[in-house]
């Protein structure tokens, strides 16, 4: 399980214990894979310092970069992970964090996460 920060921390602190934390995936062919092709991130990523963390673990980072790029062609990639964020803040207790340990908001998160799965499995 990943760690919990604190609210006011910028989301670029997290990215490395994330991708460290993805667990192996089954394929249908070969071994399981312990990291993705590439990761996809929006322009609050682009820090040279990630870039080169990904490339070194021969990740290839799709991340709009600051000042140059229009955030627009992310968009066909993002709406994936804005639909599930939608989903899962429609949990009234995952809205605002109620919780003061970050063992509790994890568990909490992760019921929501299961029940939304759930959800949207074929009757």
């Amino acid at each position: 399980m990943t760690a919990v920060n604190s609210a006011n921390t910028h989301d670029s602190v997290m990215l490395q214990p994330m991708v460290t934390a993805i667990p192996a995936v089954r394929s249908r062919r070969g071994p399981r894979r312990r990291r993705p092709g590439r990761l996809r991130a929006d322009k609050g990523y682009d820090y040279p310092v990630h870039r080169r963390w990904l490339r070194a673990r021969r990740i290839v980072p799709r991340i709009a970069r600051r000042g140059v790029e229009s955030s627009e062609r992310l968009g066909r990639y993002r709406w994936k992970i804005e639909r599930t964020l939608a989903w899962l803040t429609g949990y009234r207790r995952l809205t605002i964090r109620y919780e003061r340990h970050g063992e509790h908001f994890a568990g909490f998160l992760q019921l929501a996460a299961a029940l939304t799965s759930w959800k949207k499995l074929p009757k």
